[in-house]
């Protein structure tokens, strides 16, 4: 398995590194999760028609999964954007992929919230809901970092993990894509992923750093 990667961490409370054009720190990268070795796994969570959804509604296809929450000011906005071009270019291929956005911020992010945010975004991105229980559940599964910052008048930011994590059709973590990826090596990642072990126009690349596999020449 490739390496732990730097874990990126956003929020609004970052406003000064956003204006730094990043809106995103580095994190500690040992911070304990109660599997350590394996990201993925267990989870109860619900989609925004109220549906529960576990794991096993992500296994048999590839699956793209992203944390965040509708207030992020920088990172959320920009990864869904830049995902969404990718998607969208890999038009009916990307029915081959799971893509879900998980909010990290329950006490805000109501199905109707989120409805309304993921409308301006490719309709193939996913929305999970649950509990701050299993939220945190889930967090802890895939391995996610994040907190609530306490802001002025009762307001709150949270500080999450940057990376769009990218699972096989079994639920086996294969690779990831890094916060401030440009659509082209995006793109790239997502068509290897949708097409494993296939030389696809455009794929055949490390699901990990983006450079090529040695197998198949990129378009």
């Amino acid at each position: 398995m490739a390496p732990s990667p730097l874990v990126f961490l956003a929020s609004a409370g970052l406003l000064g590194l956003v204006a730094a054009g990043t809106g995103a720190i580095v994190a500690q990268q040992h911070s304990p999760f109660s599997h350590p070795r394996r990201a993925g796994g267990p989870f109860t969570m619900r989609d925004l028609d109220g549906r529960t959804v576990t794991e096993a509604d992500l296994k048999g296809r590839p699956t793209a999964v992203f944390f965040g929450f509708t207030h992020c000011p920088e990172v959320c906005p920009t990864t869904l954007a830049t995902l969404s071009g990718a998607l969208a270019k890999m038009g009916r291929d990307a029915d081959r992929l799971n893509v879900a956005f998980v909010t990290l911020d329950p006490e805000r992010d109501t199905p109707e919230v989120l409805r309304d945010y993921l409308g301006a975004f490719d309709p193939r991105i996913r929305a999970l809901v649950g509990t701050p229980a299993e939220v945190a559940r889930m967090a802890d599964a895939y391995h996610v970092h994040y907190r609530r910052v306490p802001g002025t008048g009762g307001d709150y930011a949270i500080d999450h993990s940057a990376d769009v994590s990218l699972f096989d059709r079994n639920g086996r973590k294969v690779g990831q894509i890094g916060y401030g990826e440009d659509e082209a090596r995006m793109l790239a990642k997502l068509i290897t992923l949708a097409f494993p072990g296939q030389c696809h126009p455009g794929g055949g690349v490390s699901l990990w750093d983006g450079t090529s596999d040695g197998t198949c020449r990129s378009s």
